[in-house]
């Protein structure tokens, strides 16, 4: 069951780096090589595996990725970061008000809300849906190598909106993990993308792994050279002209799995920031269209993607459970503002 939790499993999950060094270069300090400089720096840093890391961007100067050969210089701010925190941080319980549409002594169905993250990590150590559980819920279990984050089966990411089972026995937790790990759970996802697809339905059959460019980023890899197989179904429900209401039922959970995936044929998630949803990616240049495309960017400050419904047998019953979430206010409202635009066009 461990492999659930491979850190590339689940859906929509956000990707995060820890920072583990942060230097203030000194006024005084001649040009040297950034590589050079961290290799006389880092504890147990090789001269490779720093130019590795500065390779997969696991080093910035400034904020930015940066090359081998850039020469720091006084002042520069230099941050290490990679995969894992530095040190644990107990998680603590806090008052939350979590939307539980359904609850058991085995697990509960949460709705969570866009802008909230799942489980507290670097910069998010409060607020988080964990937070929240740890007061509500005391001595969830945890499974092996998923250490502070109790009750987690699954996870999606902070600005995706939607549904989470959440396993309250170590039977639940168990069994859900085997039914995630055999590809069995149902889960529906409603994305607005830009553009319309030119087929009504369709299937993406293609490798996704981290960019070598951006770690934080998915690529999808046709060649399935990098990265683990990943598999979408998807379905057009409106077309805007514009942008589609699109369907999108996983088959795999890999991180980011559908953001990646629908930049790959070419129809990015409205306002995906990430992956270049955040600009106008269909239309006509009349300043009336771009005002109109940035209100709605305004209206949903996120990729407009929300996990809509889940499906499995309860651990316990065996019975086939179904929850479904609806559209949150800020997806609602901008999806009925393309609406009326296309109309008024016609």
């Amino acid at each position: 069951m461990e492999e659930v939790f491979d850190g590339e499993e689940f859906e929509e999950e956000e990707l995060e780096l820890f920072e583990h060094y942060n230097f203030i270069i000194d006024k005084g300090q001649s040009p040297t090589r950034i590589d050079k400089f961290l290799t006389e720096r880092v504890t147990n840093a090789t001269r490779n595996k720093v130019q590795n890391a500065i390779d997969t961007g696991m080093v910035l100067v400034n904020g930015a990725v940066t090359k081998s050969n850039y020469k720091v210089r006084p002042l520069d701010e230099v941050k290490v970061m990679m995969e894992s925190p530095s040190k644990k941080t107990e998680s603590q319980p806090e008052d939350l008000d979590l939307d539980i549409l359904y609850e058991d002594e085995h697990l509960m169905i949460v709705n969570k809300p866009a802008g909230m993250v799942v489980h507290p990590a670097h910069g998010n150590w409060t607020g988080t849906l964990v937070n929240g559980l740890m007061y509500h819920f005391n001595q969830l279990p945890e499974l092996p190598g998923n250490t502070g984050r109790p009750g987690l089966v699954h996870r999606i990411d902070k600005d995706t909106s939607g549904l989470l089972v959440v396993a309250k026995s170590e039977l639940a937790m168990s069994d859900l993990a085997g039914q995630f790990f055999h590809h069995t759970i149902e889960r529906t996802y409603l994305a607005l993308v830009w553009g319309e697809p030119k087929d009504e339905v369709g299937t993406i059959n293609t490798h996704v792994g981290r960019s070598a460019k951006n770690r934080k980023v998915i690529e999808a890899y046709p060649d399935g050279s990098q990265g683990k197989h990943a598999i979408t179904h998807w379905k057009v429900l409106k077309s805007l002209r514009y942008v589609s209401l699109v369907q999108c039922n996983l088959e795999t959970g890999r991180t980011h799995q559908i953001r990646a995936h629908m930049r790959y044929i070419g129809h990015p998630l409205f306002n995906d920031a990430m992956y270049g949803g955040d600009k106008i990616r269909k239309g006509t240049q009349f300043s009336k269209y771009k005002s109109f495309v940035h209100n709605c960017f305004a209206m949903i400050p996120r990729q407009a993607l929300h996990a809509m419904s889940l499906g499995f047998v309860h651990p316990f019953t065996k019975e086939k459970m179904y929850f479904e979430a609806p559209l949150p206010a800020d997806f609602a409202q901008v999806l009925e503002k393309w609406e009326n635009y296309v109309t008024y066009e016609n």
